[in-house]
């Protein structure tokens, strides 16, 4: 599923005009991502939680050449899904 696509399903289950429902979606989502940039976390109750993942920074060796390199410490998105969610795809 696409964007567009869940826009056009929001249209049609809450009867807003697409553009409406577009504008809903991108608040949604900018307002996620404003949260993880202030180090929250974001829990759906039923559906599941987004928070910041910490990578601590560490020694790899490169593919190409096979010599070692400094991987930076870097921060991304986790998502741990709901019970509800879980078992949803298990029935």
């Amino acid at each position: 599923m696409h964007k567009s696509d869940l826009v056009a399903t929001v249209a049609d289950l809450a009867d807003l005009p697409a553009d409406r429902a577009n504008d809903v979606v991108s608040a949604i989502f900018e307002e996620i991502t404003n949260a993880l940039s202030r180090n929250e976390s974001v829990n759906l109750v039923g559906f599941g939680s987004f928070f910041q993942r910490h990578r601590a920074a560490r020694t790899g060796r490169s593919p190409r050449t096979g010599e070692t390199i400094q991987i930076p410490a870097s921060t991304s998105v986790a998502f741990r899904p709901g019970k509800a969610l879980k078992d949803s795809l298990n029935d």
